[in-house]
């Protein structure tokens, strides 16, 4: 016979046990009073002896409750504690076994789900480089908008990798064995872009000697997607509204209607609520094509992962050099104005440039080094470890971040892509005076 399983949630049962016995603790001493009142007797030591029998069953009985759910909890925390991810050797270990045992708990929760935030990334976004709280923020987006059909507007500075993500949209999308076509609306000259998106008929124009198959027609069934948006001329816009709303269009010098069931992503550097005031972009395309959004942060707001890029391009360069921590502060110091292509560019320049296999200061540019160098170098041993290197980045990164923020911690930590605990726990860790900082 199979057994009866009842599913009690802790958030239930627990509030009812402790409810339980308040309960019998208020009977037991009604019933001891009315004893002791009946018979005329004093009750003063009976009824406190009773309180403390009843105080210490009450103690044991939570005591149990908290054992039975917490040694769960604590024999995970000793576990991740011990693997080498999660692993802080640079950590004082005696503060950390003085620290407040809730407040440890959360921290090594905090750092599991970082981890493992991390880990998804990595696995379903393979070709996506970066790990910062920004990117994963983008690449949950991503999941969410992939499964759908609504248009996409991805929106982000020159270099940012709006084209990479319209592709892993593509890629976890439902259309994702159907085609997927990509144009860059600036790289075509105007005259020519209405016949690459529709298509034309022969003897269209002068030199239109056959017929031609525009994008919308390659990818019917699949996605397109369009670069660079903002620059497509007010003309053109006002047919690819028409192929939004009604999934039809004709060819250029054609008079039959063409159906077709595409897929919109599309993707702008320039801020189209800007334009539409200036009269230089659509008001109806713009709001058929801003349905789910997409913003990509600039490699400024997510320092964290140059690093990673930085690494990642070596891999891929022809002599795979190291890079210097010197070098690697600059790369972290610079403001990059474009973006990842402009850390790409430079970091495979300075492989190229590079002596003995390391990328020192000397192999990095001149609009990089200039004024930077004695702002951001920090007073290394040629002998310290590369713990105590890393450390000093990050210790001056934060003390960077809190002055420009005026000493406003939450500010500091949106900045470094960071929550506000964390940079607590950091700035405890390096003993920076945030007070000293506001002052200043």
């Amino acid at each position: 016979m199979k057994q009866a399983h009842f599913h009690i949630r802790l958030y239930t049962i627990i509030p009812i046990i402790f409810a339980g016995v308040a309960f019998l603790s208020s009977i037991v001493a009604f019933r001891i009073t009315e004893y002791y009142m009946k018979r005329g007797l004093d009750s003063t030591w009976s009824i406190s002896f009773w309180a403390v029998i009843i105080a210490v069953v009450a103690f044991f009985c939570a005591l149990l409750i908290a054992r039975a759910i917490l040694k769960p909890v604590e024999r995970f925390v000793k576990k991740a504690e011990q693997l080498p991810v999660l692993a802080r050797p640079d950590l004082d270990a005696e503060k950390e076994r003085t620290q407040d045992e809730l407040e440890h708990y959360t921290h090594v929760f905090e750092q599991v789900t970082d981890v493992l935030g991390k880990m998804e990334a990595c696995q379903l976004f393979p070709e996506i480089i970066g790990q910062s709280s920004a990117v994963r923020g983008v690449l949950s987006q991503i999941m969410k908008v992939a499964p759908t059909d609504s248009t996409v507007l991805i929106s982000g500075e020159s270099g940012t990798g709006k084209e990479l993500v319209a592709t892993s949209i593509f890629t976890h999308s439902l259309r994702k064995d159907s085609p997927f076509i990509k144009l860059n609306c600036v790289a075509i000259p105007e005259g020519l872009l209405e016949s690459e998106l529709f298509g034309h008929e022969k003897g269209a124009f002068t030199g239109a000697a056959g017929r031609k198959v525009g994008k919308f027609e390659m990818a019917n069934g699949g996605t397109i997607f369009l670069d660079e948006i903002g620059d497509m001329p007010l003309t053109t816009q006002a047919k690819i509204l028409r192929v939004l709303q009604e999934r039809e269009f004709e060819r250029v010098g054609g008079t039959r209607s063409i159906t077709v069931d595409v897929r919109f992503i599309v993707a702008t550097n320039k801020n189209l609520a800007k334009m539409l005031k200036e009269g230089q972009f659509r008001e109806d395309l713009y709001y058929r094509i801003n349905v789910l959004s997409l913003h990509l942060p600039p490699l400024r707001e997510r320092k964290e992962d140059i690093p990673l890029l930085a690494d990642h391009f070596l891999q891929n360069g022809p002599k795979s050099a190291q890079i210097s921590s010197t070098a690697l502060q600059l790369l972290m110091a610079y403001s990059w104005p474009g973006n990842v292509r402009e850390l790409q560019n430079t970091v495979e320049r300075a492989d190229v440039m590079c002596e003995n296999g390391t990328i020192e200061v000397n192999s990095l540019p001149q609009n990089i080094t200039k004024g930077l160098t004695n702002r951001v170098m920090v007073p290394l041993k040629e002998s310290s470890h590369i713990d105590e290197q890393l450390r000093e980045i990050e210790k001056g990164m934060i003390i960077q971040a809190l002055r420009k923020t005026g000493g406003v911690q939450l500010k500091a930590a949106q900045l470094l892509g960071i929550n506000q605990r964390s940079l607590w726990h950091r700035i405890k860790k390096y003993e920076i005076d945030v007070a000293s900082i506001k002052k200043s």
